[in-house]
């Protein structure tokens, strides 16, 4: 980042007198600053910022601030825990930690609330854009353009009210050098600290890691060293290699000792472009001694040491390493295949029966299965919320562990903190002798499903928030926490963003929640009704040959504009009610065979109900057509370009109402941005 300078009374009365020459006589020093600070003063006269301005921007708008934290949601998830580590750090020296997304937005803080409340009078705080061209020279804006770590003292800011601060931040990039944001930590300027920038780059080696680490998760990876006692630190690279030894992805740091440019994304080849002892050789030298280290040849020469880690995702039931079933078109080509269907179990494959709005929920849920992302479903009571979490839990790498499920709106208030977080003997009046394991602890290694979510008492919400910032519960009377690892998928029928500015629902916890979103649609708006009556009737006609029993023209007519208001559970227990009317020599469900009150309940044929004594069918007008076959990108270029229309053209408010980024949308619209 340049020359590294004393920081104290000296170096403050001397870029006083550099501040002079630059602002009022016109000269650019030739010493005093470092190279990246003069760049950036440079930068920011040529955007027109004066320095001596006070003027307050104004920070990003609830809704705008909620887009940029889901577009960071993989981000986010990742950097909680480094930041809470790097605050441990400097915790009482007057800073605080902050991650800011690509275009200098600020995510997330944490800080000593005495250095909080200063911060707040510059606006350094969650909402805050840092970028150049709105707060001039930072550590934030500046290392975003200098794509690398930047440390920014005093009066080394451009703009005269930041001068308060001293400030250390380090660009977060992605393997191909996509920035993907940046860590900072400021404090005082009074209190600066020279070990500082070195712990903002710590922090971010170690959000590089996890990331990289999340997003290959269900490949062989091979960390590595050029010296033996590299292997194991922070300095060991990765390598990450599909099962044939394609190499699908190197991180930061095995590019750099590999001499492979970060700008380049493929083409890496397979495991002997690199090495000159085979795949096979190398994996079975490391499955007859896990632990050990294995001494590879380059092909240009030197030799590296390494240590293979096979994730469990890769282990068959024989121990050996299997092949994962083949990618679909459905899926990005750098991710890994979804764990193959067992018989009778539920995944995201067969919940997809043809109707396009809930192929892209399955779409979007899929993307994030296996990467460490909390999926937040939203629908109607009864559109599936719980099949789609045990689908999601039994097409990743969890499949074999845990999937446990919890009802927040079904268990009393009283009993819930018991029911999720478990307790020792004697804990409360009532309490088992020998205690109870809460729901949290039962999904370690698994998946935890809270349903209702929304109907969460504030009480729990603010120790299921600490559970889920830590991954450690403390059970009802312990005095030790437990550590878990669970992936977390909720639901609501709610808008929890209603709920948030109602005070109903914290609005932290809904960020911890919420790393993606999908919504099911309302079985009256589904067009594979067919499919999933044909699915239904042979999971419930368990006394006869399903293919045996079929639905009349006219019945299947009436389910299709039928408004369901119970949904796909109000569909089966009709199914289950009239496999019980039919008779043994019957194989066909006709009218006289479904229950009565869905007649006289119905709201679409108000104007033609049978009497229920007769019901020789049900007196229902003819369907209207409804758009079959459609390819998905049509679907999506219609309800795009009726956003667009609703908006007059406006792509920003489009892209709020549609729920995804300005630049999704654009790519989607074809044009360039």
């Amino acid at each position: 980042m340049g020359q590294t300078l004393t920081r104290g009374a000296a170096q403050s009365a001397q870029l006083a007198s550099i501040r002079r020459q630059f602002f009022e006589l016109g000269r650019v020093p030739e010493a005093g600053l470092p190279e990246p600070v003069i760049r950036s003063w440079r930068r920011c006269r040529g955007h027109g910022l004066d320095e001596s301005d006070m003027t307050r921007l104004d920070n990003a708008s609830r809704t705008e601030f909620s887009l940029a934290r889901e577009r960071s949601g993989l981000l986010l998830s990742h950097a909680s825990g480094v930041m809470e580590h790097l605050y441990e750090q400097i915790r009482s020296s007057g800073s605080m930690v902050i991650l800011a997304d690509a275009d200098g937005l600020i995510l997330h803080a944490l800080g000593d609330s005495s250095f909080v409340d200063r911060a707040g009078q510059v606006a350094l705080q969650p909402g805050a854009s840092w970028s150049e061209q709105q707060r001039g020279t930072n550590a934030i804006g500046s290392a975003l353009i200098e794509r690398s770590a930047v440390e920014i003292f005093g009066a080394e800011h451009y703009l005269e009210r930041n001068n308060i601060l001293t400030c250390s931040a380090a660009p977060i990039l992605d393997p191909c050098g996509e920035l993907l944001g940046v860590l900072d930590i400021s404090g005082d300027h009074r209190s600066y600290q020279p070990h500082t920038l070195g712990l903002a780059r710590l922090g971010v080696r170690l959000l590089e890691r996890r990331l990289f680490e999340s997003d290959h998760a269900r490949h062989i990876l091979f960390a590595f060293h050029d010296r033996p006692e590299g292997v194991g630190g922070l300095q060991e690279g990765l390598l990450a290699l599909s099962v044939d030894g394609e190499i699908v992805g190197a991180d930061r740091q095995a590019r750099a000792l590999l001499g492979v440019p970060s700008g380049k994304c493929g083409g890496l080849g397979g495991f002997g472009s690199l090495f000159r002892t085979s795949f096979g050789a190398a994996m079975d030298r490391a499955a007859r001694d896990p632990a050990s280290l294995l001494e590879l040849e380059l092909r240009n020469g030197g030799s590296i040491f390494a240590r293979a880690r096979v994730s469990l995702a890769w282990h068959g039931a024989a121990g050996g390493l299997v092949r994962p079933a083949a990618r679909t078109a459905r899926r990005r080509s750098d991710d890994a295949a979804r764990s193959p269907a067992r018989p009778g179990v539920i995944t995201l494959d067969s919940l997809d029966t043809g109707d396009a709005a809930l192929h892209l929920a399955l779409e979007r849920a899929g993307r994030v299965v296996g990467k460490n992302i909390p999926l937040l479903i939203q629908g109607e009571s009864g559109v599936g919320k719980e099949l789609l979490a045990q689908a999601c839990h039994n097409s990743g790498p969890r499949a074999d562990g845990p999937f446990v499920a919890l009802n927040c709106a079904a268990i009393p208030e009283n009993l819930i903190e018991s029911e999720l977080f478990g307790y020792v003997g004697g804990a409360f009046t009532g309490a088992r002798r020998e205690g109870a394991v809460g729901r949290i602890q039962q999904a370690h290694g698994g998946t935890l499903f809270l349903d209702e979510i929304g109907d969460m008492p504030l009480a729990m919400q603010a120790r299921l928030l600490r559970v889920l910032q830590e991954r450690r519960v403390l059970p009802i009377g312990a005095s030790e926490a437990v550590p878990v690892d669970i992936s977390l998928v909720c639901a609501t029928h709610r808008v929890l963003s209603e709920a948030v500015k109602s005070g109903q629902f914290r609005e932290d916890l809904y960020y911890r929640v919420n790393g993606l979103t999908v919504s099911l649609p309302p079985l009256r708006e589904r067009t594979d009704i067919p499919c999933i009556v044909r699915k239904l009737v042979e999971e419930e006609a368990t006394d006869r040959a399903a293919a045996s029993v079929r639905v009349s023209d006219e019945v299947m007519r009436f389910f299709e504009r039928y408004a369901w208001p119970g949904n796909i559970r109000q569909l089966q227990n009709v199914l289950r009610v009239a496999l019980a009317l039919l008779d043994d020599d019957e194989d066909e469900i006709r009218p006289r065979h479904l229950p009565e009150e869905i007649f006289s309940a119905d709201p679409v044929a108000q104007d033609a109900q049978p009497a229920p004594s007769a019901m020789p069918r049900p007196a229902v007008e003819a369907p209207v057509p409804r758009p079959r076959g459609r390819r998905l990108k049509e679907v999506q270029a219609d309800v795009i370009q009726r956003a667009m229309e609703e908006v007059g053209g406006n792509v920003s408010a489009a892209a709020r109402s549609l729920g995804i980024s300005r630049n999704t949308l654009y790519r989607k619209l074809g044009r360039k941005f």
